[in-house]
């Protein structure tokens, strides 16, 4: 059993170094064709194959890390991946292989060699300044020249100066200030198992309940290095500049001062030599975070000068950038708590100094607030200025002040709408914002329960498939077992195999089976090396026999091809004369046919040059004419062009003058019709002139008339109306309905009296003078009043219809009031409107007289 398992272990062993030397050519493949999707998937099935190694501990032929030939093939293959990762710029899966290089590290609690360790923190420089983790990089350029000082006793003091620079430099690449001050719990959690992880692949035993700022930090090494002599080895440019920006205080020029030193550090980049791990070192890579180091620097030491500095000269202080990215420097030094400052874009300047706090802005709220509210309210409510009393305004001023209080009251009511809409919106802005926060929870709580979900699925089927394994393997080995039982013959010895089978567990059944299988293996070896020993004696025996015999043979074919090849050779000369004496035969009978063939050859080549010059000729003639052709067409579509445009360009002209004809067509009849409403807002004007005028004069001729009959009977009774109109009074009350009940006219009065020009119809003039020529005075219309004493007198007729009458009939009758009206007829409650260069028309109406 013991032989059977080294056996077992040695095939496992060899098996092992194939598959990792198939990874190398695989790697090489791919670097060399730049196959970034084959190496990925290369690198995950390696990864893999590691983790199933670490998950079936238990198997008998599982490769033993802890032994130093498989660690050292395991270190070498994931070495050469990390090393074809980083070529090929793959820089996560650069990572994930520093990642198993730590892991297996980490398993066989064992450190590799010191160049395959030199070799990964120098792919960590690489993958660390790539990913922008400028701390981890410069620790890792620590690691490595720690590394190389200690180790490499071929390097040269070359190697190291410029090695202690990049340490220097790659610390001062370093942001002067904390990136996570001011964040969340769950973010500091977070960073910090960061910071721990990367401290383990560093090399450093940090404790998890410290916090790991402290011991991986910006201060901190620089500390060291100076503890440790680091800055003895620097180049005197790198030692400067060191000193220049950690140790002296120069706030006006230490960018100018810098300026030199950032110069001179791509001079200093060159190549090392072969005795270490990093080929070249370029030191102009930290120029960009430098010069943001310096105009940090600079801010600092001028906020501990200066309270406020203009932007123009914080400008002209930081030589390397202009005042955008100043700004965005400063934004970031503010929001990490660097410096204190603020930027005043209005008054260009910029103020340094400390941010008021929020218990001083408590103070003052109260106060604030007061202050406010009192001049709300003087706002709102202004001292009283002494007015007169509303009882002795007058009365356009009262109407001023009622409108004022109108709108105010309309802008209130206004305002109050608008701050209901305000206070609604931010209602409904507050629901949405609570609907949004809501729906954000319940999807991240759904996306939780997936995945929950998917792990458990995941699980389930995980632990499935492990079941299906184990019981297809132990199948296979029961059948194994049973295979080799038959051929054994032992039949009592596998029936009681089967009643205990649920006794034997599955080690033991392959073990078994594997067991059966070498031994076949070694019997079926020794039945084949007996057979080949028993082929090799027949086959000597049989070459033995046959040896006089084939030299015999080989002896007769060597004379048989003598013979052959001097009967040839002389088959040969004699076919060579014969053709010679009849080659020469030949030529004696063609020289007599010479001189024949020279002048037919020269009349044949007279020939063709005719024939030649004739077609070249006719050639030529064909190209003039093509020529001639090509000429008159373009010629043609010259001319053709040339007409188009002409008769585009006369259409256009065309065109324009009837766009022109059309707009002074338009502009005349605006003019015409601008003209011919003037002339009738002329002619209406008169009208109405002539109209007031008429009025007043009627109304003065009516009031005389009324005064000279009551001056000629005083005994008799007047009415209070018609004594306070005599008086003076100019405003008398509206009849009763009773006596407004027919004064509406039929529709032969409606009919307008006044055609368009402005004159009066004849069949209305004509009914108006046959009324004024047949009505007696004493029917015509009265003004209304009271039952009279004297009985002389005659009563007052009842209210008549208004008649229509026109101007020319009322100047032959001057005492009676009618007052005009436009248009045929109008309702009395409307003042109507008068019809275009029409007559103005009156009616007897008392309602209107009585409204003027």
């Amino acid at each position: 059993m013991g032989n059977l398992q080294n056996s077992s272990r040695n095939l496992t062993k060899q098996l092992q170094a194939g598959v990792l030397v198939l990874s190398h050519r695989a790697f090489q493949f791919c670097l060399q064709y730049k196959r970034t999707t084959e190496f990925r998937r290369l690198c995950e099935i390696l990864r893999n194959h590691l983790i199933n190694l670490n998950k079936y501990r238990d198997q008998r032929d599982r490769p033993d890390l802890t032994q130093p030939e498989s660690l050292q093939l395991y270190l070498e293959t994931r070495f050469e991946q990390l090393k074809v990762a980083t070529e090929l710029e793959l820089w996560q899966e650069a990572f994930r292989s520093i990642e198993d290089i730590h892991g297996l590290m980490f398993m066989v609690k064992r450190t590799p060699k010191p160049q395959m360790m030199a070799v990964y923190y120098a792919k960590l420089t690489q993958i660390y300044w790539v990913s922008d983790s400028h701390l981890y990089h410069a620790y890792a350029w620590y690691k490595l020249y720690n590394l190389q000082k200690s180790y490499n006793k071929n390097l040269t003091a070359k190697d190291l100066q410029l090695m202690a620079s990049s340490v220097v430099l790659a610390t001062l690449a370093v942001a002067p200030y904390d990136r996570k001050y001011g964040a969340h719990h769950f973010e500091l959690e977070m960073e910090k198992d960061r910071n721990i992880r990367m401290a383990n692949i560093l090399g450093f035993n940090i404790d998890v309940k410290k916090d790991s700022r402290e011991v991986l930090s910006r201060a901190a090494l620089l500390s060291e290095l100076v503890a440790k002599g680091v800055m003895t080895y620097v180049s005197p440019e790198v030692k400067d500049l060191y000193t220049l920006l950690e140790n002296e205080f120069h706030p006006l020029d230490l960018a100018a001062r810098a300026e030199p030193f950032l110069s001179k550090l791509p001079n200093l980049s060159d190549k090392l030599s072969s005795a270490s791990p990093v080929p070249e070192v370029r030191l102009e890579q930290y120029v960009p975070a430098l010069e943001r180091l310096t105009a940090l620097r600079v801010l600092q030491q001028v906020s501990q000068v200066y309270s406020t500095i203009k932007i123009a000269d914080l400008t002209r202080m930081v030589t390397f950038f202009d005042f955008s990215k100043v700004e965005k420097l400063i934004v970031e030094a503010v929001k990490y708590n660097f410096v204190q400052m603020k930027v005043d874009h209005l008054k260009e300047v910029v103020n340094f100094g400390s941010q008021d706090l929020e218990s001083e802005k408590v103070k003052t709220h109260l106060t604030v607030l007061a202050k406010r509210l009192k001049k709300a309210c003087s706002m709102i409510f202004p001292p009283s200025i002494e007015r007169p009393s509303k009882q002795t305004l007058p009365y356009p001023e009262l109407l001023a002040v009622v409108e004022k209080e109108h709108k105010k009251l309309l802008a209130r009511k206004v305002l109050i709408e608008r701050r209901k809409e305000e206070q609604e919106r931010q209602m409904l802005e507050m629901e949405r914002e609570e609907e949004s926060k809501r729906l954000k929870q319940q999807r991240l709580t759904e996306e939780a329960e997936a995945k929950r979900l998917a792990k458990e699925s995941a699980r389930r089927e995980e632990a499935r498939i492990r079941k299906e394994i184990e019981d297809k393997e132990l199948e296979e080995a029961r059948t194994l077992l049973a295979e080799a039982e038959k051929r054994k013959g032992k039949k009592g010895k596998k029936a009681a195999a089967d009643g205990e089978v649920t006794k034997i567990t599955k080690q033991l059944l392959l073990e078994e089976a594997l067991s059966e299988q070498i031994k076949e293996r070694q019997e079926m070896e020794r039945k084949l090396q007996k057979l080949a020993k028993t082929m090799d004696y027949l086959e000597r025996a049989k070459r033995e026999e046959e040896r006089p015999l084939i030299e015999e043979a080989y002896r007769n074919r060597l004379q048989d091809d003598e013979r052959f090849y001097k009967q040839q050779q002389e088959q040969a000369i004699e076919q060579s004369k014969n053709q010679h004496e009849t080659d020469v035969v030949e030529k004696h009978r063609l020289l007599r046919m010479a001189d024949d063939k020279d002048v037919f050859q020269r009349q044949v080549v007279a020939r063709r040059q005719g024939e030649f010059e004739r077609l070249q000729r006719l050639r030529e003639e064909r190209l003039a004419e093509e020529r001639a052709i090509r000429s008159q067409e373009r010629e043609i579509r010259r001319k053709k062009e040339f007409f188009r445009r002409q008769e585009e360009q006369r259409l256009l002209r065309i065109q324009e003058e009837e766009e022109a004809r059309k707009r002074e067509e338009i502009e005349r009849k605006r003019r015409e019709e601008a003209e011919r409403l003037a002339k009738l807002e002329e002619i209406a004007q008169k009208q109405r002139e002539r109209e007031a005028a008429a009025e007043e004069r009627e109304k003065r001729e009516r009031e005389e008339a009324l005064r000279a009959r009551l001056e000629e009977k005083p005994g008799k009774f007047v009415l209070p109306s018609l004594r306070k109109r005599l008086e003076g009074g100019d405003d008398m009350r509206r009849p009763n309905m009773d006596d407004r009940r027919d004064v509406r006219p039929s529709m032969e009065e409606r009919r307008p009296l006044f055609d368009v020009q402005g004159s009066a119809t004849s069949r209305e003039t004509d009914m108006q003078v046959e009324r004024e020529a047949s009505s007696p005075p004493s029917k015509r219309y009265q003004p209304p009043r009271g039952r009279q004493v004297d009985s002389e007198a005659p009563p007052p007729r009842a209210y008549e219809p208004p008649v229509r009458r026109t101007h020319d009939a009322l100047a032959a009758r001057k005492d009676v009031y009618d007052p005009p009206r436009a248009g045929a007829y109008a309702h009395p409650g409307r003042s109507g409107g008068r019809p275009l260069g029409g007559g103005r028309l009156v009616e007897e109406r008392p309602e209107r007289r009585d409204r003027w």
